[in-house]
């Protein structure tokens, strides 16, 4: 019979279960508004995803002062559940005025109606700015350690969207045995997006508690996965072998589930029978997966294109070279057209959490022979310009808007 799986979450040593129930797709609006004009029926669908997860053993609800409704919401429910057997978790950017930042957690609290949360969260490091809005003496996690004496959270964390080095000096801050330091990470790691293995490996040896976001949405959209991506990855559902490839590492301990109804649990709990056995049912679809990527996108994943490659910043216009290539090799590879769509246009539309130009305003004007000189590092700078034309042609559409601003 299945269970829920615990795991214990770094050195917090809180049981964590290996799904969390990520609050940012039940609520009614990503605008904050009264509670009295919340729908009875998208509350009473709240709070049903909310009871089946405590059910099945998920009792860690995430969520975070930019969900819009979600906080608000999710404090007409949350208080009705055993305290002592739930875990719950918030996010609050970093600000420059570490002031207005602690206040905000302050209020956080009222709208959940908490006394205090079991972990609280720097909710997007991910630019230098955000870095020294946060470790800068007197800055937001100063202001997250006195708000822990308060008692108004037991833990601090932070959440990233970052580039590599940023997010390695965030979870080098401070002294973690004598606890200076960010006690968990909230970041990206799953099968399609691999490149910040290197944070958890760091994460791991300083205790620290690892928590993949949405993997299951910007792990590839896997809920609507594209027909070649189901046949590779039988005789599991995509969902369910992105959820095991992450869970074969013991330095992962929870997975963020954006469940939008009780039933979208469903496939990852599901998944569970096959965690004895893990090993030697995900082997054999990634042989497939590696197979099929080489045949039709020409490397042996989708991030070998990244070698080599400056960070967006020091590239022609901007331009984010990398990961328009990774996109095309997702697509090419394994037919994950809508996922790349969606993605390759939201690059420049999105801010810090989209970063670089938008491709189908600069691409056109790039000069070919200044991106080789650019890229000149990469082994594969040559075909470079001709593999961002591909992708341009895959991809190209209508700008979308963040599901934050009313988009997918």
């Amino acid at each position: 019979m299945k269970a829920m799986h615990y795991r214990r979450f770094g050195r917090t040593q809180l049981k964590m279960p290996v799904f969390s129930c990520g609050g940012m797709r039940f609520q009614e609006d990503w605008k904050d508004k009264p509670l009295e004009e919340v729908n009875a029926e998208v509350q009473a669908n709240l709070e049903a995803t909310v009871h089946h997860a405590f059910e099945i053993g998920v009792n860690h609800f995430e969520t975070a002062r930019g969900y819009g409704m979600s906080e608000r919401q999710l404090g007409q429910v949350l208080p009705k559940l055993p305290r002592d057997e739930i875990l719950v978790q918030t996010k609050i950017a970093p600000h420059k005025d570490p002031q207005q930042f602690s206040e905000e957690l302050i209020d956080s609290l009222d709208r959940l109606n908490l006394d205090r949360v079991d972990l609280f969260t720097l909710h997007g490091i991910n630019t230098e700015e955000h870095l020294e809005w946060a470790l800068s003496p007197g800055g937001c996690f100063d202001a997250a350690q006195d708000l822990r004496r308060r008692n108004k959270c037991r833990f601090v964390g932070f959440s990233t969207h970052g580039q590599l080095d940023v997010i390695l000096r965030a979870v080098e801050h401070g002294q973690p045995v004598t606890g200076e330091g960010f006690d968990y990470i909230n970041l990206h790691w799953y099968f399609i997006f691999q490149r910040n293995w290197p944070v958890i490996e760091r994460a791991a040896a300083r205790d620290m508690g690892v928590f993949i976001i949405s993997p299951s949405d910007k792990g590839g959209r896997l809920y609507s996965p594209s027909e070649k991506l189901v046949r590779l990855c039988t005789p599991l559902h995509p969902m369910a072998f992105n959820d095991l490839f992450c869970l074969a590492r013991p330095q992962v301990h929870t997975l963020s589930l954006g469940a939008a109804r009780p039933g979208d649990f469903d496939i990852h709990w599901n998944a569970l029978q096959w965690m004895d056995q893990v090993q030697a049912t995900l082997a054999p679809i990634e042989n497939r997966l590696r197979d099929a990527m080489r045949e039709s996108a020409g490397f042996d994943s989708p991030e070998a294109t990244n070698e080599g490659i400056p960070d967006w910043q020091h590239l022609p216009h901007q331009l984010n070279v990398s990961v328009m290539l990774w996109l095309r090799n997702l697509v090419r590879g394994w037919g994950m057209e809508e996922y790349g769509r969606m993605r390759f246009n939201l690059l420049g539309g999105g801010g810090h959490w989209f970063p670089g130009a938008k491709p189908a305003d600069v691409l056109p004007h790039i000069d070919a022979d200044e991106l080789r000189r650019t890229v000149a590092a990469s082994p594969y700078a040559d075909r470079i310009p001709a593999m961002l034309e591909d992708a341009l042609e895959l991809m190209v559409g209508e700008p979308v808007r963040r599901e934050s601003e009313g988009g997918p």
